[in-house]
């Protein structure tokens, strides 16, 4: 009797071990079966609504004439920008005018000169070698003239290097050896770049040649801009005539220069700073667009019109507590 209890109970302790084995191969069965369906409709509440392709407005065409340089033109081109404009009137009205006028009059003078105290017509010369009152004529007036032109020259360079807005539009240009980069770090637009292109497409597409690019600079007419400019390699420049812009894009550095567009066109510059042996060849295209274009553009490129740091200021304040 002792020798058959002996018997059952190893029996039993040699089946219990399968018993277990198959229990817990069918609970680590049946729990995958529940955390996939728990991560399926984890990743389904997750899951960001698929946003809807919002099309890139279409490419403008550029206005003869209008910033680009002109046929047999001398002067400075038609300014588009605050600064721009305070700069030609200077230049146009101010400083021609006045370098006009000093010129002719110093030309009438030495040929006066010439005239009345040549040797057959003023045998005897003059042995005056003061008068006091043209020695003051001569330094009081040049002071009165500078002074004319420092008031809106200072105005004008105050203006330049005024800092742009806090809701200025904030883009950042990198040169590189030999084509720009843009980036619009608060709309969430990586960096692309622009390269010049072609003879043939540029005047397939009406452009001018050595100044047409294959993805423009796209910013909003109307709205202060600010340019962070620096250099990846060597110094470059970004420099737009017609919108009064250049500065210096030097690597380590970053510059900045603010301005406002007012008027939707296609405004064409260079690189201004000698960078190498493609220096020529490295052109800038702006394209400005009214406000509701330029949002749309954004949205086609992915980003946010109303910048990731405003969206991000209003989802903090959904989600802030109420205060009691």
């Amino acid at each position: 009797m002792k020798n058959l209890k002996s018997s059952l109970l190893a029996a039993l302790l040699m089946v219990a071990p399968l018993f277990v084995v198959s229990h817990q191969a069918t609970a680590q069965e049946a729990a995958p079966a529940a955390t996939e369906s728990g991560s399926v409709a984890a990743d389904n509440a997750a899951a960001p609504v698929e946003a809807v392709a919002v099309p890139a407005p279409a490419r403008m065409k550029p206005t003869q004439g209008i910033g680009m340089p002109r046929a047999a033109e001398f002067g400075i081109q038609e300014q588009f920008s605050k600064t721009g404009q305070q700069a030609r009137w200077i230049h146009d009205v101010l400083l021609l005018p006045i370098i006009t006028a000093i010129s002719l009059l110093v030309l009438a003078l030495m040929l006066y000169i010439v005239v009345r105290y040549r040797r057959a017509a003023n045998p005897t010369p003059s042995k005056t070698s003061h008068n006091t009152f043209i020695e003051i004529l001569w330094t009081v007036v040049p002071v009165i003239i500078l002074l004319i032109i420092a008031v809106p020259s200072i105005s004008l360079i105050a203006e330049q290097y005024k800092p742009a807005p806090k809701d200025a539009l904030t883009v950042k240009v990198t040169g590189y050896q030999w084509y720009w980069g843009y980036e619009y770090p608060d709309q969430g637009i990586p960096e692309f770049v622009s390269n010049m292109l072609p003879p043939e497409k540029a005047l397939a597409s009406g452009e001018p040649n050595l100044l047409a690019v294959d993805n423009r600079l796209v910013l909003p007419v109307g709205r202060p801009i600010k340019f962070i400019i620096t250099g990846a390699d060597v110094i470059h420049a970004f420099a737009v005539p017609s919108l009064w812009v250049k500065m210096d894009a030097v690597p380590g550095r970053l510059n900045e220069k603010s301005i406002t567009i007012e008027k939707p066109g296609v405004y064409y510059g260079q690189c201004s700073e000698l960078c190498g042996v493609k220096h020529a060849f490295m052109p800038i295209a702006i394209e400005a667009l009214p406000p509701e274009q330029f949002d749309q553009w954004v949205r086609s490129q992915g980003g946010n019109p109303a910048g990731q740091a405003k969206t991000q200021a209003a989802a903090n304040d959904a989600a802030a507590p109420a205060e009691i």
